[in-house]
């Protein structure tokens, strides 16, 4: 990823509206929340998640948690059930994150999603983020502003040590009140914790009168991003394919004759952004077989042949 100038914009309404121009534009920018300072950008659009994930280093498609301003907004993208509207209207804004079913007319990136038919959604409580939801008046994907396997940022100079010449902006917030990450809950088919967070597990527990079941538990439905099923197209497919063989249809990268191709160009950032969107239209192709051409397994082509060989995977 080549080297960006990155700004660092004040925490007042020049800051937060420069900030807003930047997500419109297709960027990113690093934004303090209650919890840890969030990497930020337009939740509906791949090209700018695919950036994320090379910004963020050894990535990996996992769901991106968005971030929306007030319940109303997350009406938007996703189905609340009661338990989820009273888990929301409990603890939010803060530090819960829930994972709810994603609404077919939602508009959300399917990086954001990777590819499942669910969203992460929260409400933070920060008056800084606050104001960048308000300004941009959109969903903000975020994920923590560090590259990856590294600690989780809490302070301004936090980020700018790490993601300087990464990201374009970080909005300069001083230091985060929780200082870890959101509490991640599911509702169905049973309240279940995803990920111990902000929110403590016997605060929810209390409200919902009941126990939490956990996400390793085998009645508990899995996390987001790990059951390999997820990724697979309805057709078998077949990796670093050279050629075509009989019945297959080809899943081209760079310049290969292909009826889908991630990238013509051979473009890592491009193959990220249209690969979920490529599985659906090889779906829609009626592809039985696909046959995918080889791709460089570094930078955002270890993400890409990851999920590509848990598509692949016997199912």
């Amino acid at each position: 990823m080549n080297e960006v100038t990155t700004r660092t914009l004040p925490a007042d309404t020049a800051g937060l509206a420069a900030a807003a121009r930047v997500l419109s534009d297709g960027g990113l920018v690093a934004v303090p929340t209650e919890t840890v300072y969030g990497l930020g950008v337009d939740a509906r659009n791949s090209d700018a998640v695919a950036r994320l994930y090379a910004a963020k280093g050894r990535p990996s498609f996992n769901p991106l948690i968005v971030h929306v301003a007030t319940i109303g907004q997350a009406e938007k993208y996703v189905e609340f059930d009661d338990m989820s509207r009273a888990l929301a209207q409990a603890f939010w804004p803060g530090a819960l994150t829930l994972v709810l079913p994603l609404r077919t007319d939602a508009g959300i990136s399917p990086l954001v999603t990777a590819g499942l038919d669910t969203l992460a959604v929260r409400v933070p409580d920060h008056v800084l983020a606050q104001g960048v939801l308000a300004a941009f008046d959109g969903p903000i994907a975020a994920p923590s502003a560090n590259p990856s396997g590294q600690v989780s940022p809490t302070k301004f100079s936090h980020v700018a040590d790490h993601m300087t010449g990464l990201i374009d902006a970080i909005v300069d917030g001083g230091e985060c009140a929780v200082g870890v990450e959101s509490t991640i809950l599911s509702t169905q088919p049973v309240p279940t914790l995803l990920r111990a967070g902000g929110i403590p597990t016997e605060a929810i527990e209390a409200m919902l009168g009941c126990d939490l079941a956990q996400a390793g538990d085998a009645a508990a439905p899995t996390s987001p991003g790990q059951l390999v099923s997820h990724y697979a197209p309805k057709g078998c497919v077949r990796l670093n394919a050279q050629s075509v063989e009989a019945g297959e249809m080809m899943l081209g990268f760079g310049a290969v004759d292909a009826p889908v191709n991630l990238s013509p160009s051979a473009n890592l950032i491009e193959a990220a952004a249209n690969l979920f969107d490529a599985l659906h239209r090889l779906n829609a192709l009626g592809a039985d077989k696909i046959a995918v051409s080889p791709i460089p397994d570094h930078g955002l082509g270890r993400a890409i042949n990851d999920r590509l060989r848990r598509a692949a995977a016997p199912r």
